[in-house]
């Protein structure tokens, strides 16, 4: 029987006691009613505790049962109605309150894109989602959900990433961007070239992420449940004390009806959930509550470089051409041949082109040979970009440490450019966060040369670098971490980062445009490209850590001062009934605090 299914029924027995006792004035009937149904309840709620026990954890639901048991025995039977209905309420409460908590995760759910509009020749077929496959082309209608991952080919218009990053405002989107699925496009129709299949794509390992989420159980709440075993003891004790020197019965069972076990069995877990509320709220996906307590007490982190303290993105750091052009006619040349290639490079030169306000040449016949380069015709001159010997230059010695690509017209090179990797410019402001929070050690693990590893390092702030890791090599440093500085977090983004990311007490991925494998590896994935929620991620976990204990601890500390009064025989057994859901109510409300975006 479902929590609000015996709600409805305690209210129900309630009811026709009320009659038997004043309206029928026949006060045995309504003892009765309230006994066998009551107890038919009790017992119920005694199987199932009885099934928790088995299953390892500590039943506290034994009070709320020994008291309806000492009140019925002593002829208080109305404060075993009332404690009846208390307690059925608060587990229909806690139904309510998890729902409310969780329910930014689980919009996700029913808002995952089915239909796609595939374009095949002059065609437009309507298919589901599932069944697009990589490289064909999607039209996406006005107001419509992006069905899979992929780059615009085609058109410009504002996307709604919102339910996905976390973001408010609308983005805009143009030729050569990346799209995400589960986004709602605005008031313009694009096509775009599939880059991942449905199962791969954000939004359904999205939907992954909030279907562990909810699986997964919190340790905290095991560890809350470790506080009824003297809080069960002190209520026994106090009752039995009570009992033995007033030598009245009925004050053991004013003691017990006081002595809510609420504050254990609804407050941890209804903090959990709102934390990993607050979390998808603003763009971070927590996969279960154990991960928000050790993210809470968390001594050490470990970050990746590429991707995750640089942007990953790659910047133009040198234009070099020939006299024949200027740098915004260069530019212009290179930018307008890799207007439609999905390639990282390409993307960030065209990006660097529009933000400096350069127009894009109309391209023809354009062809992009993987791992090479793209060749077209501009104006009527055929130019190639990419690597030196795509373009017909056979003996380039490296320029620099850094990325370069080559351009050559009508077979004549004319210039290359070169590109590096920029520190985000929230890196070193999230590495203060992190140790302004207690974390004690900092670590850069990377697979670049150690002089480029520790001029990040120094430009951010961390302590310690290890450079020219290879995957095993990560795992083996985060395994060496000692004791003191656990538990220790792994940030990362890229396929070489998912071993490490497993491995590590907390793994946490940046997952905008990381690698899907370290999105599934991780713990926690970040959905907005943003490093700063890193700090954000462990803020929200120790805010809902410290809202988590003093719920339980108010409720506990209510309980116990109201046990010593009650031992007193000052509360009544129908009036510390109703005491009871109130200290319910004040340690669920407590709770629902770790849902706000406050400090």
């Amino acid at each position: 029987m479902k929590n609000y299914q015996r709600f409805i029924l305690t209210l129900t027995i309630g009811f026709a006691a009320l009659l038997a006792e004043f309206l029928f004035k026949n006060p045995t009937i309504a003892y009765m009613i309230v006994a066998i149904t009551g107890g038919l309840i009790a017992i119920q709620m005694l199987i199932d505790m009885i099934a928790t026990l088995r299953s390892g954890k500590y039943g506290v639901d034994i009070l709320a049962i020994t008291a309806i048991v000492a009140t019925l025995a002593v002829g208080q039977y109305w404060a075993s109605l009332v404690v009846l209905i208390m307690l059925t309420g608060g587990d229909s409460l806690e139904d309510y309150a998890s729902r409310q908590a969780s329910k930014e995760l689980q919009e996700l759910l029913s808002h995952s894109p089915q239909l796609a509009h595939v374009i095949k020749g002059a065609e437009i077929i309507d298919c589901k989602a599932e069944t697009v496959q990589i490289g064909e082309l999607v039209l996406v209608k006005p107001g419509e959900l992006v069905p899979v991952d992929g780059v615009i080919k085609e058109g410009r218009t504002t996307l709604d990433e919102s339910s996905l990053t976390g973001e408010s405002l609308p983005v805009e989107k143009g030729i050569g961007d990346e799209v995400m699925s589960g986004s709602l496009n605005g008031d313009q129709a694009f096509r775009f070239k599939v880059t991942k299949v449905a199962a791969d794509s954000q939004y359904q390992l999205l939907v992954k992420l909030v279907k562990e989420s909810a699986q997964k159980p919190a340790n905290f709440v095991r560890l809350a449940d470790r506080y009824a075993v003297p809080f069960t003891i002190i209520a026994y004790v106090i009752g039995g004390l009570a009992w033995f020197f007033s030598k009245d019965p009925v004050r053991f069972a004013e003691v017990l009806v006081v002595a809510s076990p609420c504050p254990l069995i609804l407050a941890a877990p209804i903090a959990l959930v709102a934390g990993m509320s607050r979390s998808s709220r603003n763009g971070i996906v927590v996969k279960n509550g154990t991960t928000i307590e050790k993210l809470a007490t968390a001594k050490s982190f470990s970050f990746d470089k590429t991707g995750t303290i640089t942007e990953g993105a790659l910047y133009i750091d040198q234009l070099s051409y020939t006299s024949s052009y200027t740098e915004k006619t260069f530019l212009q040349l290179v930018a307008s041949a890799e207007q439609e290639s999905g390639h990282v490079i390409a993307r960030s030169i065209v990006r660097e082109a529009k933000e400096k306000g350069v127009a894009l040449l109309p391209v023809k016949d354009l062809e992009e040979v993987t791992g090479q380069g793209v060749v077209c015709f501009i104006e009527g001159n055929e130019v190639k970009v990419g690597k030196s010997t795509f373009v017909g230059k056979k003996d380039v010695h490296r320029l620099t440490n850094e990325v370069a690509v080559f351009v050559a017209v009508n077979g004549v090179m004319i210039g290359h450019v070169t590109m590096k990797d920029q520190v985000r410019q929230e890196a070193k402001e999230t590495m203060q966060m992190l140790k302004a929070g207690g974390v004690e050690s900092i670590h850069l693990l990377t697979g670049d040369k150690q002089e480029v590893a520790d001029s990040i390092a120094d430009q951010v702030g961390i302590d310690v670098v290890h450079a020219d890791c290879l995957p095993q090599d990560k795992i083996a440093y985060i395994q060496e971490i000692p004791a003191p500085l656990r538990p220790t977090v792994m940030v990362g983004d890229g396929v070489n980062d998912a071993p490490a990311l497993s491995v590590a007490d907390i793994g946490i991925a940046m997952g905008a445009h990381g690698s899907t494998a370290a999105s599934e590896s991780a713990d926690i994935v970040i959905l907005k490209d943003d490093l700063a929620k890193v700090a954000q991620a462990r803020d929200i976990a120790k805010r809902t850590m410290v809202v988590a204990k003093q719920s339980v601890l108010i409720g506990i500390i209510i309980c116990c001062v109201l046990m010593v009064i009650a031992s007193f025989g000052i509360i009544p057994t129908l009036l510390g009934a109703a005491l009871q859901e109130v200290i319910d109510t004040v340690a669920i409300l407590s709770a629902l605090r770790a849902r706000n975006d406050t400090k």
